[in-house]
């Protein structure tokens, strides 16, 4: 077998929950042409200039909760490091080594694919760990590494694996958690995915835009890396094992930086919600595998704060699949299956 190293990206992470370590974070991940996709000095301007300064204080205020929430540490770097251990020694034996970066802040991709090109491998393996599609987040960590690895004066076959909304390891491990809860005892189901602009999913299609696309009922030809599409692919697929109908449960984006974004926004369906009287929500994250800000903060701090203003009582999050053991089986399967 050839000598083979495993490239698992996750998105990044402050070093710290202090104002200027966020900054730094911030301004990486903001600027990235992938993230907002605005011409050049259109972009610095905007970030530098009005996002960055304004939002680094506030972000670090609940940066600061997550990390006091979890250890005092980041609870996207742990479980990442959880899953290269747990994966690495599904591995052992078969000349096959795990490495895992951020693409903004650390473990850089820089430093940790430098040690690669120092391994010698005859092949790289790089899966970034998002499994819906979009070019925001898995695109992007794709984009970086052959950026890196084009520099090389050797470089070895590579092999990518762009998504994996439909394994079906990982749709049990989303149940499989799932499972910690009683889903009769909630009025409301949703399942709440990261957001993206309308003009993201739009730039998926050369003819048309999303909306023309059947992306809430299938998966075709033409909408096949879209990510609405794959994010209600997923959807069904959970629903299915765990005999939810469609009737059942609520997609939704979360996250959102304006009105221009996939709708509809989770926020928003939860204070509805309470309006009509719902006292207990049940929300899935299935876009993360490994519980963050956008989970542990903003589903289980934040829309519990929000739903108890218009009257509810309880929104309870799924965990994420973090280091379970069936989500470990899906890396391992993905990652063998092109050895």
């Amino acid at each position: 077998m050839k000598k083979t190293g495993v490239l698992l990206i996750q998105l990044g992470t402050p070093d710290s929950p202090k104002v200027s370590d966020v900054r730094r974070y911030l301004t990486e991940f903001l600027n990235d042409p992938r993230v907002i996709d605005l011409p050049w000095l259109g972009r610095k301007l905007l970030v530098n200039g009005i996002i960055v300064p304004f939002r680094a204080p506030k972000s670090a205020k609940v940066y600061k909760e997550l990390w006091e929430m979890s250890n005092n540490e980041s609870p996207l770097l742990t479980y990442t490091e959880s899953k290269k251990k747990l994966l690495q020694a599904r591995l052992e034996g078969e000349n096959v080594t795990v490495h895992m970066a951020m693409r903004y802040q650390n473990p850089s991709m820089e430093k940790v694919l430098d040690e690669m090109r120092r391994a010698n491998y005859e092949k790289i393996i790089i899966l970034p760990l998002f499994p819906q599609y979009a070019s925001a987040s898995g695109g992007s960590a794709i984009d970086k590494a052959m950026r890196i690895i084009r520099k090389w004066w050797v470089i070895p076959e590579i092999s990518i694996i762009s998504d994996f909304y439909e394994h079906e390891a990982y749709i049990d491990a989303v149940v499989e958690r799932s499972k910690e809860f009683n889903i009769k005892n909630y009025d409301k189901v949703m399942f709440s995915y990261h957001g993206l602009p309308d003009r993201h999913v739009d730039k998926v299609y050369d003819d048309g835009l999303c909306e023309d696309q059947p992306c809430e009922t299938e998966i075709n030809q033409k909408n096949r890396f879209c990510y609405k599409a794959q994010c209600y692919a997923t959807t069904r697929l959970i629903a299915e094992k765990i005999g939810l109908s469609e009737g059942d449960y609520t997609v939704a984006f979360q996250s959102r930086l304006d009105k221009k974004w996939l709708t509809p926004f989770s926020d928003k369906v939860i204070e509805e919600w309470g309006h009509e009287g719902a006292k207990k929500i049940l929300v899935f994250s299935p876009a993360f595998v490994a519980d963050c800000l956008e989970t542990l903060v903003e589903i289980g701090v934040e829309y519990q704060e929000d739903f108890e203003k218009v009257g509810g009582e309880k929104v309870q999050l799924v965990p994420s699949t973090n280091d379970h053991p069936r989500f470990i089986d899906c890396l391992e399967d993905l990652i063998r299956k092109r050895l």
